[in-house]
């Protein structure tokens, strides 16, 4: 204690009290420190082997509207395909690789990346963004053709889905926009959807978003069923 009282005498009176504890215990003797126990290491624990999926792989290879634009995540066709499927117990597994924004040139400088997940079928859904974009017809031909061919010979079976435009574009684009899709279906014998959002069209377009062009979370359901149309004898 006069140890203490010496320094209270010593210090400043405008020094803070925390001053004070602080220099009272570095007088005092510290006591001593407990070994520390060394700790203990436990064995990992093994993790279950994860199976490999079996399922056949079904590419849908599009744009914002296989993307699922203005949806909720597990709201585009798509997905709604995938749970149809699952709840009728067909083994297959959808990888969807829709781009919101995409042309038929995107889509053919990324196809590799499809190619090498090696599906058994593919929905290609392309073409809609060039056909907006007033995109001259022979390049839409040759990047669409050239993505079915590229599936094919990695053993895939195609279809190719169809798309029309607004009539503001006129008949003669129009007619010839759509003859593409017809034409290369015909070519290369691969089965194809006229037009993928026949289903959803009604007088008060109830089923599109308010951009007029991409499905509500109804009109998802209803293009999924059209896609089934077509799609349902490939997947049996």
């Amino acid at each position: 204690m006069a140890t203490v009282s010496i320094m209270i005498v010593l210090v400043k009176p405008f020094v803070p009290f925390v001053a004070l504890i602080a220099l009272a215990a570095c007088s005092s003797p510290a006591p001593e420190a407990k070994q520390a126990e060394p700790a203990k290491i436990e064995a990992p624990v093994a993790s279950a082997p994860v199976a490999p999926d079996s399922r056949k792989i079904l590419v849908v290879f599009g744009d914002s509207i296989s993307a699922g634009y203005g949806l909720a995540p597990g709201l585009s066709y798509p997905d709604v395909i995938q749970r149809t499927l699952d709840a009728e117990k067909l083994p297959w597994r959808i990888v969807n690789q829709g781009v919101s924004g995409d042309t038929t040139a995107g889509g053919a400088a990324r196809i590799q990346q499809a190619v090498e997940l090696k599906p058994s079928l593919v929905l290609l859904e392309l073409g809609g963004n060039d056909g907006l974009r007033g995109l001259p017809l022979a390049s839409t031909r040759e990047n669409l053709e050239k993505m079915i061919v590229a599936f094919r010979a990695a053993g895939a079976e195609v279809v190719l889905a169809g798309m029309t435009l607004p009539p503001n574009y006129g008949p003669d684009y129009i007619k010839g926009f759509e003859q593409v899709f017809r034409e290369l279906a015909a070519k290369h014998k691969v089965k194809w959807i006229p037009f993928l959002l026949a289903d959803m069209i009604t007088e008060d377009l109830r089923y599109f978003q308010r951009d007029g062009i991409h499905p509500t979370e109804e009109g998802a359901q209803i293009v999924a069923k059209t896609a089934l149309k077509t799609l349902r004898p490939l997947l049996q």
